[in-house]
């Protein structure tokens, strides 16, 4: 079968087309519009500013993804995937009302797909993947700039969140914290590529939630102790710079509370659940500390456990993975009422 996915949940408008089935993934094309130039002037994401630009773009988008996978969007393609939320709604409304459009045009089923499902699956897009490699049940990290999950897959239908975070996320954490150290937009990138070259041992911060036996996270916390710290280090002269060595040191110390607080929660939901494959997805699994931590000490805890990562290309948002999740949707026939289908910027796993 051939999807078209679109996704626009926040300032990416991005399309897809993907041949999919039982034993494979075929990625015909790939389109990623980005608006991180325009919202770096503003240190993050404005919704307004976002939603026009995915009304600029989503059609261009589209119709060169289309042409890229050398498809006919009547004859050749057979579903229409877009996803429906979670998300800035000014921004969902503009994909989701533009696939119900073709569908409705093209007469072909329409999907609405979960962002953080596609977040789950995007590691299926790595090469020589497919979904019988991943064994259950599974469990799944998703962290980005919206969202820190924990979730325990029985299959590919029955999902379940054990852990949430109960404030920021940690993608948030990581922009507001360079936003501090004026270390521009977004946060992830420039944070993790100063913190190899700091230490971290020098300054602590602290590692919320973290002896809590649960799965949840918090991260507001941390992002203030690290003003709070700036704010310490500069009494004695308000306009003094902080030294170059010392912000690296302060993103080494940032970065090692963040990944010891996802490591910790992530080995104990192991240690309970025994599950058989562990998957990570989210704009801030292309962090490099995070991924070879996690595969450090998961083969060291719990070596019988499968461990797949997404390729860095498909951790931010990108309308393959929506693609993905949409195939195992389509199996089961949920198809949407493209009549009655609205957004829904808070929508459920």
């Amino acid at each position: 079968m051939n999807i078209l996915a679109i996704e626009t949940s926040c300032d990416e408008t991005a399309a897809a087309v993907l041949h999919a089935s039982n034993s494979s993934f075929n990625l015909l094309s790939n389109v990623v519009s980005s608006q991180i130039k325009i919202h770096a002037r503003f240190g993050g994401v404005v919704p307004e500013v976002a939603a026009r630009k995915q009304i600029e773009m989503v059609i261009p988008v589209i119709a060169d993804v289309v042409e890229k996978s050398g498809l006919n969007l009547t004859r050749d393609i057979n579903y229409i995937a877009a996803t429906q939320g979670p998300g800035l709604v000014t921004a969902l409304n503009i994909g989701l009302e533009t696939a119900k459009t073709l569908a409705f045009v093209t007469q072909k089923p329409l999907i609405a797909v979960n962002h953080l499902a596609g977040h789950t699956l995007a590691s299926l897009l790595l090469p020589d993947m497919n979904p019988k490699k991943i064994s259950f049940p599974a469990l799944a990290l998703v962290v980005s700039g919206g969202h820190t999950l924990l979730i325990l897959m029985k299959n590919f239908h029955n999902w379940k969140i054990i852990g949430d975070t109960l404030d920021d996320a940690v993608g948030e954490a990581y922009d507001k914290t360079a936003q501090i150290l004026n270390l521009g937009y977004p946060g992830g990138p420039v944070i993790d590529k100063l913190a190899l070259i700091g230490d971290s041992s020098i300054f602590k911060l602290p590692r919320p939630l973290l002896n809590n036996q649960n799965f949840n996270f918090s991260f507001s916390g941390l992002k203030t102790a690290v003003l709070y710290l700036i704010n310490d280090l500069t009494a004695a002269s308000p306009t003094k710079k902080l030294s170059t060595q010392t912000i690296n040191n302060i993103c080494a110390a940032f970065q090692a509370a963040c990944v010891e607080v996802l490591v910790t929660k992530t080995l104990r939901a192991i240690k309970k659940y025994t599950p058989q494959t562990f998957l990570l997805g989210g704009g801030v699994s292309a962090n490099q500390a995070l991924r070879s931590t996690l595969q450090e000490k998961i083969r060291l805890t719990a070596p019988k456990t499968k461990i797949f990562l997404p390729a860095i290309k498909f951790t931010g948002d990108n309308a393959a993975m929506i693609a993905v999740a949409a195939y195992f949707k389509i199996l089961k026939k949920q198809f949407a009422d493209i009549k009655k289908i609205t957004t829904n910027p808070h929508l459920a796993l």
